[in-house]
């Protein structure tokens, strides 16, 4: 096929040696396989700002770090500095993400290098050798979705005990390989400890998962494991290892509003003390 021109750069520099196809083309990205001498892998052309329809940048970006001081305010004002910042920031958050997930034992495509507005890394390819197809494009029995469920649950778990949160996470940036569940399209991942949404997040991304194996699989739909993780995590108590059942306890307890005002006037009662103290 004719090369795509943000691809041409790989080609000059030896990177790559051809472009066989285009792979599929999303909301940020388009991915084509090609061939760089003897592996096939996939380069992920990142899409302009303008052009992406992915637009809850903020939410994401909060608690990500910059180099300097100056790329900083940048992105605050939102300059066309600030904005090359930014876009080089989305991208290489997908490669730093990517990178820190496989070292965790996260099932994750093995990244290269990021050049230019284009990620080039390993592809995900099922037991013919054929690209993997998307969760969302096969059909599942109960029993496949009940175990895809439980491997995927136990790779976000490995990716918050990594510190990342995926962000965005579905059956349609989940790839199923030989070997099972792929989680792909990492842009938008978020540091767990250094963003005020980190929990909302998760538990979406969880519930997404639960939403849609459902279908094949009901009882995961009265599920409520998002909440399970979060306070594990919390608690300092999460592990890779940890057994998860999906079921918070709820304390209904009705509250001795008696007792609580008594505190209350106790301590306003010591502070009063504390206040004439030191004033005498």
């Amino acid at each position: 096929m004719k090369t795509p021109p943000r691809l041409q750069p790989l080609i000059t520099e030896g990177l790559v040696d051809e472009v066989i196809r285009q792979l599929m083309s999303g909301k940020e990205a388009t991915v084509y396989m090609v061939r760089c001498g003897e592996e096939i892998r996939c380069a992920k052309v990142y899409k302009d700002l303008k052009q992406r329809s992915f637009r809850k940048n903020a939410s994401y970006q909060e608690g990500r770090k910059t180099k300097n001081s100056r790329q900083a305010r940048a992105m605050e004002k939102g300059s066309r500095y600030g904005r090359q910042m930014q876009e080089e920031a989305w991208q290489s958050a997908e490669v730093d993400a990517l990178y820190r997930l496989a070292a965790a034992g996260v099932c994750v495509p093995q990244p290269y290098i990021c050049h230019e507005g284009v990620l080039l890394m390993d592809l995900v390819t099922d037991a013919d050798g054929h690209p993997a197809p998307r969760l969302n494009d096969i059909e599942l029995t109960t029993e496949q979705a009940l175990e895809f469920h439980a491997r995927l649950l136990n790779q976000v778990v490995r990716m918050l005990c990594a510190g990342i949160i995926h962000g965005d996470l579905s059956e349609y940036n989940i790839l199923v390989g030989s070997d099972g569940p792929v989680i792909i399209d990492l842009p938008q991942a978020v540091d767990a400890a250094g963003n005020s949404n980190a929990s909302a997040m998760l538990e979406r991304d969880v519930a997404n998962l639960a939403s849609y194996f459902s279908q094949f699989a009901p009882e995961l739909a009265t599920s409520d494991y998002g909440k399970e993780i979060w306070r594990l995590y919390q608690a300092g108590s999460l592990t890779p290892e940890s057994e998860l059942t999906g079921r918070i306890e709820v304390d209904n307890r009705i509250a001795d509003v008696g007792a609580v005002l008594e505190e209350v006037k106790l301590a306003l009662q010591e502070e009063e003390r504390r206040r004439l103290y030191q004033a005498s």
